[in-house]
């Protein structure tokens, strides 16, 4: 197809041959029918389509955001001719990159490799191939895709946190409630045995008594659940960049309570977005949806999903904004810790009975209060 330059080469062309006709002029009409021959030669030369095999690779396919990625492409010429003086650029996000292509040789394979931005958090869909041939006045040119779309994974960072305390203890034979996590070491209730059940839990005198064997229930009530609220509205942060440093610290939070095996639930102002039982493998998980994270146009009171899940636990607020610290304090009786993150504040926040807040500008900032909060 005619690029604009070889479209304007083809008017000015029609134009000086119908002027010098008319005028009787040979100069003009000598001008004319170089353009016209510029312009078929340019279509000729663009014409012949490559035939080529385009294979692509990212490695990794997930990366924590500003860590380095690459793309790699597999050229092969699979045609009888050399092919030269190609540009090719992959589609990436929103932009593209260019990447250089050799001189490709009939069967000969070219590795191409080339950086991929990883500086925003997200899936970044990487692909297909765009292959630009043109002539060398730039008057023509012919554009082909290929390759399929892979998809880049930029999780957040994160940085190690530890374990907030929170829950309470209770006496060996002192009430629990059904909610409580399973555990080993306070006596709940007795149960009927079904298979699998350890021997070690019959209870052998209700057992004579009801002629059914009867296994103690038993649950840990102190293990501590982690509920991380991450506010989404996008009038709570002054700047996108603010919004990320959120991310990445309920990101921090999350993955810390995780790899010690603590339950994590994580919710914003939409609904849950994961729950975990706590554990290394959870901690995938976990990342994986914080990364696919955006935030909303419309408000949402970000705690009010808080108020309708099961309290308990430490209850952190990641936010940029000062309302929903204030609605914090209403939690302070469901949870036995509240927690408020406040990222790149404009004032001091509000000090609110109960309620802890934690004021940063980076997540060094949040690590080494956090040690803090948590000693």
């Amino acid at each position: 197809m005619l690029t604009p330059v070889g479209w304007g080469v083809a008017a000015a062309s029609v134009v000086l041959y119908a002027a010098g006709a008319l005028l009787g002029y040979p100069e003009p009409v000598a001008l004319a029918v170089g353009g016209f021959l510029a312009v078929v030669t340019a279509v000729l030369w663009t014409l012949p389509q490559p035939r080529l095999s385009v294979r692509r690779e990212i490695t990794p396919l997930r990366v924590v955001r500003g860590e380095p990625a690459s793309g790699v492409l597999h050229v092969t010429n699979t045609g009888r001719m050399r092919r030269a003086g190609m540009r090719a650029y992959d589609a990436c996000g929103a932009g593209r990159i260019e990447v250089r292509v050799p001189v490709l040789r009939p069967g000969v394979a070219e590795a191409i490799r080339y950086t991929l931005p990883t500086e925003r958090r997200g899936e970044i869909p990487v692909g297909p191939l765009r292959l630009v041939r043109a002539d060398p006045f730039g008057l023509a040119r012919r554009v082909r895709e290929y390759g399929e779309q892979q998809t880049l994974l930029v999780r957040p960072r994160t940085v190690a946190m530890p374990l907030l305390p929170s829950g309470r203890n209770h006496h060996l034979e002192g009430p629990t409630s059904d909610t409580a996590p399973a555990g080993t070491v306070t006596f709940h209730a007795l149960r009927e045995y079904v298979v699998g059940d350890d021997l070690r839990h019959i209870h052998w005198r209700s057992s004579a008594r009801t002629g059914t064997l009867m296994v103690r229930q038993l649950v840990d009530a102190s293990m501590p659940q982690t509920t991380i609220v991450v506010d989404t509205g996008a009038d709570a942060y002054a700047d996108p960049d603010d919004f990320e440093l959120a991310v990445d610290a309920a990101a921090s939070v999350a993955a810390g309570a995780a790899r010690m095996n603590f339950p994590v639930r994580v919710l914003t102002g939409d609904g849950p977005l994961v729950e975990t039982r706590g554990g290394a493998h959870d901690v995938d998980a976990i990342l994986d949806r914080l990364a696919r994270l955006s935030r909303t146009a419309v408000a949402h009171a970000a705690l009010e999903v808080a108020r309708r899940v099961r309290g308990g636990g430490a209850l952190v607020l990641v936010t940029g904004g000062r309302g929903e610290i204030s609605a914090a304090g209403a939690l302070s009786r469901r949870f036995d810790r509240v927690v408020c993150v406040r990222v790149r504040p404009d004032a001091p926040g509000p000090g609110l009975p109960g309620v802890a807040l934690i004021e940063i500008s980076d997540l060094e900032e949040l690590r080494a209060a956090w040690k803090g909060a948590a000693r």
